[in-house]
């Protein structure tokens, strides 16, 4: 593999960190609004809210790609891969973290959300000042596991032509004949960056584990 490669390589990896960042965060506001709604106590914000997460949960990440790609051109709005599959990861994160902090603000303890409305705190002040910061404590591991599924996921968004690092190593590969090395270094490139999450959410879960004890 000659440097143009390598260096090829490298830019498909920004372009996948990239793809990962903008999913998970602009998914992280989706996903906050879809738990609200899955708590609310509004049966039709739960009902929509709950409608959406099943429908992005039980539905493969990669024909969602293809529904935005290729749907949104048959109904006259052409985007170019980038835009597409952007569209795509975020909402596929907003079902998943809205699912994962459902989960972890329906597990604050209930006497606090009680005390709250007792002080008189409106819905945002409770939400803001009590429920959040313990909710989002929970939810550390799950999340984290969450991102590093994520980052793994960008490599569907090849097949709808998008060059990020799975697609820059199969072109590689298709250019010097040498697969095991290409593609190996791929996979050590995945590993580089999922390994230490991985590592980071396991503490957090054991720390949680210890502290609830």
């Amino acid at each position: 593999m000659d440097r143009n490669q390598f260096l090829f390589l490298l830019g498909g990896l920004k372009w996948t960190l990239a793809l990962s960042a903008i999913g998970f965060v602009v998914g992280s506001i989706a996903g906050l609004g879809v738990a609200l709604a899955r708590t609310s106590g509004h049966r039709a914000l739960e009902r929509g809210a709950a409608g959406y997460i099943a429908l992005f949960q039980g539905t493969p990440l990669l024909m969602q790609l293809f529904v935005v790609y290729y749907g949104l051109a048959l109904a006259g709005l052409k985007l170019d891969a980038w835009v597409s599959v952007s569209i795509g990861f975020t909402l596929h994160s907003g079902a998943f973290l809205g699912e994962i902090w459902r989960g972890a603000i329906e597990a604050v303890p209930k006497g606090q959300v009680e005390a709250a409305k007792a002080l008189s705190l409106n819905y945002v002040s409770r939400m803001q000042d009590v429920v959040l910061p313990q909710a989002i404590r929970i939810s550390l591991p799950a999340t984290i596991g969450f991102l590093v599924q994520l980052i793994k996921g960008t490599s569907l968004a090849a097949i709808i032509g998008f060059t990020e690092l799975m697609r820059a190593g199969t072109i590689v590969s298709n250019q010097n004949f040498k697969p095991l090395l290409v593609l190996g270094l791929v996979c050590a490139l995945y590993f580089a960056i999922c390994w230490p999450l991985s590592l980071v959410g396991a503490q957090l879960e054991r720390r949680m584990a210890v502290a609830a004890r």
